[in-house]
């Protein structure tokens, strides 16, 4: 089984764009990698498109992939249509990967993209109810409700303003799987999402490049406890897009060695019927260690991560869970810096979901966007020193107590 690379990488600026389609979108990432990789669209043999509300917003329910990359050049191959929720294009990095090292092909595309910004709040918010078993919608909810009962929400913690379903969710794995069990306080989650606003103000591909002190997140409008606004993820429209190839390619076609980010691992594992309390067993947990099992590594080895921070939450529970720091100190480690740019690990050095945004079936290409380019050196001001292992974690909906599918990636320089 041959060694896979990632030759070329490309990216939107996450934010709203308002006057830009799907299609444009995508144009934007899949031009921009392929111009990065120097690699001609005849020589990509199958391509993976990741997209999830297409057909809520636009009607184009079906051959979303075919719309989108069709118009590029890219016909006449086999294009695959990907949803998993926010792990939708992980999940088409992933089977790019899978073929490459079946040898099906030599050369892939793996795309995400969506476009969530619209006027009508209502309807915009409704994208994301379908991301849980809607039979049972009210029993997930009541089940979550339970967790954490012994966390009292404040007074007047709650917003009267609509906001996704899945703040809810956070919130109540936050009480349930942080602060009951480990004690982990809110301006401990404050300091998560003060450090990651900090971050993106040097990602010129960031939705939002304020820096954000810890003070200022706390007294921010509140979502539901223990969440306030800074600590979420925004609506964001945006695309990216990755060129893999096989190490018999690299050579055939020229691609620069010197660029190529190997893939030491890419596992994707989806939710098993586990207690909310029996988190040995959950998805994120045993992904990662099938991961680093797959790459002959192990955590201490990662130099920089990015996560699913759809929340603050969402950043802490992650690193708990793929065992990036000692078990219960992920909320102490990020109020002394560790996870911050010059710290032991830094974590989400993008800016992460809650300030680079979070274009839900672009998100996951994104991350990987965001760590070749840390393994080139190319960051600049928040580039990681040194680095030269990166991991990728990211989820996608939810299934009883955690969500419903999660990527984990490890990479290296070549």
């Amino acid at each position: 089984m041959e060694n896979v690379y990632i030759v070329g990488v490309g990216m939107t600026k996450f934010g709203r764009h308002v006057d830009k389609t799907v299609k444009q979108l995508t144009a934007w990432a899949v031009e921009d990698a392929l111009k990065d990789a120097g690699c001609d669209r005849k020589w990509i043999q199958v391509g993976f498109f990741g997209n999830c509300t297409q057909g809520h917003f636009d009607g184009q329910h079906m051959i979303r992939g075919q719309v989108a990359l069709l118009p590029l050049g890219l016909d006449g191959i086999p294009i695959f249509n990907i949803e998993g929720a926010c792990a939708s294009s992980s999940h088409a990095f992933s089977l790019a990967v899978t073929q490459l090292q079946a040898g099906a092909a030599d050369v892939a595309i793996a795309v995400g993209a969506e476009k969530m910004f619209y006027s009508d709040k209502a309807k915009m918010f409704s994208a994301f109810e379908s991301a849980w078993d809607i039979e049972t919608f009210e029993d997930n909810k009541n089940y979550l409700a339970a967790m954490g009962k012994s966390i009292v929400p404040p007074e007047g913690s709650q917003s009267k303003n609509p906001y996704s379903p899945f703040m809810d969710v956070y919130a109540a794995l936050g009480r349930g799987g942080l602060m009951e069990r480990y004690g982990i306080t809110q301006r401990q989650l404050a300091a998560v999402s003060s450090k990651n606003h900090g971050h993106s103000v040097h990602n010129e591909r960031s939705q939002y490049r304020n820096a954000m002190s810890i003070e200022e997140i706390l007294a921010a409008p509140p979502i539901t406890y223990p969440i306030t606004l800074p600590m979420c993820s925004p609506i964001s429209d945006g695309a990216a897009a990755a060129i893999l190839c096989t190490e018999s390619a690299l050579k055939k076609y020229g691609f620069d060695k010197n660029r190529a980010i190997k893939v030491l691992a890419s596992v994707v594992r989806s939710a098993s019927a586990r207690a909310a309390e029996d988190f040995d067993k959950g998805c994120t947990h045993l992904a990662g260690k099938a991961a680093f099992e797959q790459a002959g590594i192990s955590p201490s080895d990662v130099d920089v991560a990015e996560v699913h921070d759809a929340t603050a939450i969402g950043e802490l529970l992650a690193i708990e869970a793929l065992g990036l720091c000692e078990p219960g100190m992920s909320g102490v480690d990020a109020e002394r810096g560790d996870s911050a740019l010059g710290g032991r690990l830094p974590v989400n050095p993008s800016g992460g979901l809650e300030s680079k945004g979070h274009p839900i079936g672009a998100t996951g290409i994104g991350q990987i966007f965001e760590l070749v380019e840390q393994l080139r050196g190319n960051c600049g001001p928040r580039q990681v020193e040194g680095a030269r292992i990166a991991l990728q974690g990211n989820g996608g909906g939810l299934w009883r107590v955690e969500e419903s599918t999660e990527h984990v990636g490890i990479f290296s320089r070549a």
